[in-house]
């Protein structure tokens, strides 16, 4: 495995412009090895103040002035507008897969929805396929009578909802969206499911 660049990992910590999260997916490491690494170094994030406070002077001394920009300032400009390009890359693939996994957490909640309107056509193939053995079991029939039983379904329930409630955290995270409101809902949604099944 490659030996991660420290001195990028670094430096877009220190800028604040990228979160955790995204600056461990672009480098292939894990959150808790840049915080461990940041501790260990004593890194700060202290320049996003910095970074936000030099954009507002260059966009108020360009309005201003309209004077021919500098070689440094051009500089500037150019590094600023490839490290907002590295986020926004980044920032629109996390909600390409969010959305992605939305998507198939809700095909898979229409399959149960499927599945508990029709249970009784369930319990007829059920019986259409019941094969004893000599001793009058049929051992397959018994785990597919217990997988649409009723704790299966409460369990397939709770597993689909504790899903989408932490990719409704992941996309409000990644659209920057705030409020507990999602975050009240999903909880009271999870506890109702933790009720039913017994906790299981």
């Amino acid at each position: 495995m490659a030996t991660p660049d420290w001195e990028a990992i670094e430096t877009a910590y220190r800028a604040g412009a990228l979160s955790l999260r995204e600056i461990a997916s672009q480098h292939g490491i894990s959150e808790g090895a840049i915080r461990k690494r940041a501790k260990r170094d004593e890194w700060s994030r202290d320049l996003a103040a910095k970074v936000r406070q030099r954009a507002d002077d260059m966009v108020r001394k360009a309005e201003v002035r309209k004077e021919v920009r500098t070689e440094p300032t051009l500089s500037e400009r150019v590094l600023i507008d490839a490290t907002a390009e590295v986020i926004t890359a980044v920032r629109m693939a996390h909600r390409g897969d969010i959305r992605k996994a939305r998507a198939i957490t809700n095909t898979l909640f229409d399959e149960l929805a499927t599945e508990c309107a029709d249970l009784a056509a369930l319990e007829k193939l059920g019986e259409l396929m019941y094969q004893p053995d000599d001793k009058g079991r049929d051992k397959l029939n018994e785990i597919y009578n217990a997988v649409i039983g009723l704790p299966e379904r409460v369990k397939a329930v709770k597993a689909l909802s504790e899903a989408l409630k932490n990719l409704i955290g992941l996309e409000r995270q990644a659209y920057d969206i705030g409020g507990p409101a999602a975050d009240e809902t999903t909880q009271k949604l999870s506890d109702l499911m933790d009720e039913l099944s017994g906790g299981a």
